[in-house]
């Protein structure tokens, strides 16, 4: 294949995957307003704590610059790749697209004729009111289906290929992907923009009911006693349910599922629904419920061990445990938080604790949604719905 000059807007966990995966073949510009970001990629060092990028950063003939210079990463560039953040707005009921808006704006003024391919996941309808608005089929919309710490290994290694475009350029970014992908035999999907969009909201929200609907189960065990990990293990042995995603948790959080759920609820305005709205709800009252179990056996202090949902994680952002946290401190109780990664005043109006002895004996309650090893000599005052040690 010809080897293209591809600009990706955002070295976030897709950006840098989608980077990292394009410049085996082509040469990538990636710009991000970060100069740390930037810095640590130019060095081949990961911003993020995810395995295979630390392992392709380092070791892989990468043809990969990075740079805070949007303007002249997009001179004579092919094609555009926007990766930038997608928050769920609370008070618009909408995703705010601002820093996609810009960088759309942006490319179309500095290189008109460059294919633009959105990674940030949309609300429906969005990309076919941009080629509207620009009078081109020229912006597509491609989703991403990551898993955080696996972004780089979700991209060599994808289930699906799915790209909101029928034409040449839609055509042409799903080989370039194919070619960058180890796995072979990808099932490629070509849709129209608004199904492309429809899909990732819909897939994201499964996850997240599949997630609540095993949470209520293990909250229906545990206040009746039951064995939640036979009732699971019973369910799942039906083919059809499958013994995968169902490990109990403290609600579902991180980059996608929190914002995706909101969003497609949002997209139900004036459609009938009742599924939708329970799944984001079911979330709050899965919160509500470690809260009260946390309060119910009264320790002194509560300590919180990690803050991110998963294991090999450094994402906090919209971590349930937060959320937890919040409701235990409403209650009076005196909170210690246990996370190394956190950056030193990141949160500032809760006592942490760097050293991991100190914090098992200063702590009367352990809270953890991921059960480590390194618990295992306080088992005993450790609270966790983490049954099969997985994520």
């Amino acid at each position: 294949m010809e080897k293209y000059k591809i600009v990706v807007f955002g070295i976030g966990y897709v950006g840098l995957a989608n980077a990292i995966v394009l410049a085996q073949n082509n040469t990538v510009v990636a710009v991000d307003i970060d100069q740390q970001r930037v810095a640590l990629v130019n060095a081949r060092k990961s911003p993020y704590n995810d395995e295979e990028i630390t392992e392709f950063l380092g070791k892989e003939n990468l043809d990969l610059l990075a740079t805070t210079d949007g303007k002249t990463a997009l001179d004579r560039a092919d094609i555009v790749v926007i990766a930038t953040p997608t928050n769920y707005d609370e008070k618009t009921g909408y995703f705010n697209t601002e820093a996609v808006d810009q960088v759309i704006d942006y490319t179309r003024a500095n290189n008109s004729g460059a294919i633009i391919i959105i990674k940030s996941t949309l609300p429906v309808g969005y990309t076919k009111a941009k080629r509207a608005e620009y009078k081109t089929d020229q912006i597509i919309f491609s989703p991403e289906f990551l898993r955080e710490g696996k972004a780089l290994y979700d991209n060599l290694y994808p289930s699906r290929i799915i790209v909101g475009g029928k034409n040449k350029a839609a055509q042409m970014y799903a080989l370039l992907m194919l070619q960058g992908a180890y796995k072979k035999e990808i099932p490629v999907l070509f849709t129209d923009s608004c199904e492309a969009e429809a899909i990732k909201l819909f897939s994201n929200t499964y996850l997240a009911l599949r997630v609540a609907f095993f949470n209520e189960l293990d909250t229906y065990a545990e206040i009746n006693g039951l064995n939640t990990q036979e009732l699971i293990y019973g369910i799942c042995l039906d083919e059809r349910i499958g013994d995968y995603y169902n490990n109990p948790s403290f609600g579902y959080g991180g980059y996608c599922l929190p914002k995706d759920t909101k969003q497609l609820q949002a997209n139900y305005r004036e459609i009938p629904e009742k599924l939708i709205t329970a799944i984001v709800s079911a979330n709050t009252t899965r919160k509500d419920h470690i809260a009260n179990m946390i309060v119910k056996r009264k320790p002194q202090i509560v300590g919180f061990y990690r803050l991110a949902m998963k294991k090999d994680s450094d994402n906090f952002r919209d971590s349930s445990i937060i959320g937890i946290i919040e409701r235990v401190k409403a209650q009076g109780m005196e909170v210690l938080i246990y996370e190394p990664e956190l950056a030193e005043g990141a949160l500032a109006d809760l006592p942490q604790s760097k050293d991991l002895e100190s914090f098992k004996k200063r702590c009367d309650l352990i809270v953890t949604n991921r059960y480590e090893s390194e618990l295992e000599d306080v088992k005993a005052k450790v609270y966790t719905r983490d049954l099969f040690h997985q994520n």
